[in-house]
This record gives C-alpha cells, sequence and structure tokens, in this order.
C-alpha cells in the first residue's frame, strides 16, 4: 500500500513538471523562428506611385466607384425612365387620390417599363460591348463607346432638334455635321428636357376628361345650391369610375410604350 500511494505521489509531481518542459521548449523554438525570420521590406510609396500599372489600376477603380455612384442619375438621364414616372404621376394627381398607386408601385412599374422600352439597346450593348470585353477580345476604351453607341441612337430618336440646338449654342459648339459629331454632354440634357416636354403633353391630354368630370359635378352641386359641399368628394368616384371602364392603365402603359416606337 505504501509503494502505491509513493508511486501516485510521484506521477503527481512528474506529469506537471513534464508539460511545463514541453511548454518551455515550443516557446523556445517560436522565439528563435521569429528572431531569425527576416520582416518584408518596406516599399516605398513614391516607387509604388512610379509603377504605371499600380497608377492605372487605382484610376480604374476610380472610375468605377464614380460610375456605380452615379448609377442611379444616369438610369434617369439616358433612359426612358423619366417620361414614364412623370406620366404616371400626372395620371395619378389627375384622378384626384395622390397617394394611390403607392409611390414604390409607381417607381416599380416605371422601372420595370423602362427595361421592356431599352430591352433592345441593353441587347446591343451586351452582345457588341459587354461580352467581347469580358472575353478579352476588346479594351475597355473601345468597351465603352460600343456601349454609348446604342443609348446615342435611342436618344438622338427622341431628342427634338430644337432643344438640341439651344444646348449647343449655350456650349459654344460647332454646328455638327452628323449625329456623331453631337458631343454626349450637349445630347444628354437635350434629351431630358425633351422627355420632360413630351410627358406634360401626354398629362395634359389625360387631365382633360377629368377635368371635365369636375366641371360638371361643381355645376351640379352649384345649381343645387350645395355650395358648402367640395366637389372633388363627389367627383372622385366618377372619376375612378371613369377610369376603371376605359381601362386606363391598359391605355397609358400601351400610350408610353408606342411613343418611344
Amino acid at each position: 500500500m505504501a509503494n502505491r500511494q509513493t508511486h501516485r505521489r510521484r506521477r503527481r509531481i512528474l506529469l506537471p513538471s513534464a508539460s511545463l518542459g514541453l511548454a518551455l521548449v515550443l516557446l523556445t523554438s517560436c522565439v528563435q523562428q521569429t528572431t531569425t525570420a527576416q520582416p518584408p521590406a518596406p516599399q516605398d510609396p513614391a516607387t509604388l506611385a512610379q509603377n504605371p500599372n499600380n497608377v492605372t489600376a487605382a484610376i480604374q477603380l476610380l472610375v468605377l466607384i464614380t460610375v456605380l455612384s452615379l448609377a442611379p442619375a444616369i438610369l434617369v438621364m439616358v433612359t426612358s425612365f423619366t417620361r414614364i414616372i412623370v406620366v404616371l404621376s400626372l395620371v395619378r394627381n389627375a384622378i384626384g387620390i395622390p397617394q394611390l398607386p403607392p409611390n414604390q408601385v409607381l417607381i416599380g412599374l416605371s422601372l420595370f417599363l423602362t427595361a421592356f422600352v431599352m430591352a433592345p439597346a441593353i441587347k446591343t450593348i451586351n452582345q457588341e460591348a459587354v461580352q467581347p470585353y469580358l472575353a478579352g477580345t476588346i479594351s475597355q476604351q473601345e468597351a465603352f463607346e460600343r456601349g454609348e453607341r446604342p443609348l446615342r441612337e435611342f436618344m438622338l430618336r427622341q431628342t427634338r432638334e430644337q432643344d438640341l440646338a439651344l444646348f449647343l449654342e449655350l456650349s459654344g459648339s460647332p454646328k455638327p455635321t452628323s449625329p456623331d459629331d453631337v458631343p454626349t454632354y450637349v445630347l444628354v440634357p437635350a434629351f431630358t428636357i425633351s422627355e420632360l416636354k413630351t410627358a406634360f403633353q401626354m398629362g395634359f391630354v389625360m387631365f382633360v376628361p377629368f377635368l371635365i368630370i369636375d366641371l360638371v359635378i361643381s355645376s351640379a352641386l352649384l345649381s343645387m345650391g350645395m355650395m358648402m359641399l367640395p366637389p372633388v368628394i363627389v367627383s372622385l368616384p366618377f372619376k375612378i369610375l371613369l377610369f376603371v371602364l376605359v381601362d386606363g392603365w391598359y391605355l397609358i402603359v400601351g400610350s408610353l410604350v408606342g411613343s418611344f416606337a
């Protein structure tokens, strides 16, 4: 019994000592490896800046971030989104219920209609610019020029000559001899104000039937001596009924998409 107890005591003393010794050996080897390993030499920022590849990559990254931040403005300014959202907003106000449909519904519908109208141009950009650039057959500059061409053709078809001449005069640019000579920075604002004018013309035409209903209801209420009753309360159900009977959304969407043909 005494020998067994003595053996157990020795094991209790030797096991912690062996573990501590092993830990010290591992720690010493790690310290030696750390001290013998040479850290990488720091590079001079001026040397990095003198490398053309590093500078070009940094500029490309900066341009990409700038384009992504301006993507909403580009979507609004160079596509059919402006005309569609303005017309739909005017229709909502003409009916007399500015809260319905909600803004999220109008913006979502406008985005999908924009994608539908711009589908031929997007397909051309993908085939002639994006896919060749990803395959490495064309440079970045050539891909940009090929991708810009379908958008310019679309904008030129929808831009009035009067608006284009206005911005050419304001910019001091010479009179172009062909559509390719029109600068893009001149074409984009001219296209935008042309879209706004077209949208307001379409909105005015759609306002007329609802205005006639308001006038008829107002005259009827005035003839009955009900001057304290707001005509909007009475005319609103009739305007909604008229809009539903003529299938207003069908006519408006068809007219919008057809106006870009």
